[in-house]
């Protein structure tokens, strides 16, 4: 899945992590910060008042300082409930919001089970960033600060220690901190290729028995969960040598206070009040940013699955998405809206100019000068290998992908400059794939027209050869189906993506690989349909069987994103074997 490599790839430097950070952050209200940053503050100053009774406590033997002593802690106990309570509703609505944005968006080439696995397990990782990083992120920039002021007012000497090696630890927790980023990104990306792969697997584990490919799955699932447990573990590892580090560092400061401290105390050069401040403090100082770095490596992997998130809202794309299931790089930006031009009436005359499509990270153009004229109301078949690009040519048709070089002309205005929506109003589209809604019958097909009445949803049911299994459901076009189309076959699923075309009337038809997972009863009603539906629209099809091919005009082939055959007629391509794969 390319989403995998893409995110692994990005987080391998700690700037990306950090880009993702400041959005993050970006996403909490500023009245929330500045709460959490005078909750901190108030901890800060408790901490002092705490440490200075204890001082006074044990130094005096005076055991009446301990009521002000629990009661300081108490404080602070209730500050530290208040930023828990305040920053997870922070997280929660943060979530709730993402969730609602992406599903608001299509999967895109990630596919179903990568988004299943991004708005599940990988949202749920940005909760440690909410309610451990942020608020651990803000202790750490004031509370050091205030321990600081009061043991500059205590000793001078044992402070200016402390401020010199203080900035050590944020150093080595950065040092660190960069390849704990790039681990944890890979370890994401591995699970969100292993989920979307596992989702994919479990949708298509009947196809997969029918052709004995159960097993050669199961060995895939296998490979990547393996993988993704390995990355786990090198995560793991890094974050135990952070601790490691950081703690040594740490133990190390202190000691280089304590040491002149006790000998000082030895010397009766500093009074025991004093010298137990500064013991109790100096720890202090060094705490909130050991667990920044503890928080932060708790942080990671919700940082790399936001990072996902934002590429999927940001229309970047995560996979391959031309539908070929070639896998070769990821969507282009979709097309511009149009400026002002308006979509013709009628049957158009579609022509591509020296066409190309790059899918970012490719190896190799989707489509590569490609030049192809569609006259007004023909019906063109396009034939060629998986990953040939045709799935592509279907969407540059659509209006969903722009060329990156070339140009589309519909009655010799540029697609660029058509008004988007209106253009896509008037194109009928019949995916290989056609995904039903868990609705009624009659609001599927609707889709197409959604102010049909309902005798025009019963011609156009009839007219794609779908009325007879429609009405022997229960309830007949009232009947509900279930998400993805339960309750109907493949084939009736199929007829009722060309019902909707039929409902939609528009002038253009474009038609990918319908009959691909048809039986021959199923492809023979489909074939008799779309020869109805094609009638007197432009219509471009893609076609690995040759039944099809009895309903077009006219046959090219692709291959390599290259147009390299174009018989005269659908008839000579049977002839000469240009049909088929």
């Amino acid at each position: 899945m390319g989403g995998a490599g893409a995110v692994a790839g990005a987080g391998a430097g700690r700037g990306g992590a950090r880009a993702v950070e400041r959005r993050l952050r970006g996403l909490v209200p500023r009245r929330v910060v500045g709460a959490l940053a005078v909750a901190a503050a108030g901890q800060g100053v408790l901490l002092v008042v705490q440490a200075d009774l204890l001082a006074g406590a044990v130094a005096a033997l005076d055991a009446g300082l301990l009521v002000w002593l629990v009661a300081a802690a108490a404080g602070r106990a209730a500050l530290a409930w208040a930023v828990a309570w305040l920053a997870g509703g922070t997280a929660a609505r943060v979530k709730a919001d993402l969730r609602a944005a992406l599903l608001a968006r299509p999967p895109g080439g990630a596919g179903a089970g990568g988004r299943v696995t991004l708005l599940t397990r990988g949202l749920d990782a940005v909760d440690p960033f909410f309610t451990g990083y942020l608020p651990q992120l803000l202790a750490a920039c004031v509370v050091p600060v205030v321990v600081l002021a009061r043991l500059a007012a205590a000793d001078w000497a044992s402070a200016l220690v402390v401020a010199v090696t203080v900035p050590l630890v944020p150093v080595f927790g950065a040092l660190v901190g960069a390849r704990t980023a790039a681990l944890t990104a890979r370890q994401w990306g591995l699970l969100h290729r292993l989920g979307g792969h596992f989702r994919d697997v479990l949708a298509g584990a009947a196809t997969l028995r029918a052709f004995g490919r159960a097993g050669h799955q199961s060995g895939v699932v296998r490979e990547l969960a393996g993988e993704h447990r390995r990355a786990t573990v090198r995560a793991l590892r890094v974050a135990f040598l952070s601790s490691l580090v950081l703690e040594w560092v740490c133990a190390l400061s202190v000691a280089l206070v304590a040491v002149p401290v006790g000998l000082r105390l030895l010397d009766g050069e500093m009074a025991l009040r004093t010298g137990l401040l500064v013991l109790l403090l100096t720890p202090e100082v060094y705490l909130p940013l050991r667990a920044l770095g503890a928080r932060f490596h708790a942080s990671a992997e919700g940082v790399a699955a936001a990072r996902e998130a934002f590429a999927a809202l940001d229309g970047d794309g995560d996979g391959d998405g031309d539908g070929d299931g070639d896998g070769d790089g990821d969507v282009p930006a979709p097309v511009r809206p149009g400026v002002a031009a308006t979509a013709p009436e009628g049957a158009p005359e579609i022509v591509l100019e020296e066409v190309t499509v790059r899918y970012p990270g490719a190896d190799a153009a989707a489509l590569e000068g490609v030049s192809l004229r569609v006259a007004a109301g023909e019906r063109l078949a396009v034939t060629g290998p998986s990953g040939a690009g045709k799935s592509t040519l279907l969407l540059v048709l659509a209006g969903l992908v722009a060329p990156t070089s070339g140009r589309v002309l519909v009655d010799g205005v540029d697609l660029a400059e058509l008004d988007a929506a209106a253009w896509r109003a008037r194109v009928g589209w019949v995916p290989q794939r056609p995904h039903l809604f868990a609705a009624s019958v009659a609001d599927n097909l609707r889709l197409g027209d959604p102010g049909a009445p309902m005798g025009r949803v019963r011609a156009a049911a009839r007219a794609a050869c779908a009325e007879e299994f429609v009405e022997a459901l229960p309830g007949g076009f009232a009947a509900v189906l279930g998400e993805g189309g339960a309750g109907v076959s493949a084939g009736q699923a199929q007829r009722l993506a060309l019902a909707r075309a039929f409902l939609s009337g528009g002038p253009v038809m474009l038609l990918d690989e319908p009959t691909a997972r048809l039986d021959l009863a199923s492809e023979r009603a489909l074939v008799e349909a779309a020869a109805r539906l094609l009638e007197g629209r432009t219509a471009v099809l893609v076609a690995h069987r040759p039944a099809l091919l009895r309903a077009v005009d006219r046959v090219v082939r692709l291959e390599s994103g290259r147009i390299t055959s174009s018989p005269a007629s659908a008839a000579s391509a049977r002839v000469s074997g240009g049909v088929g794969v």
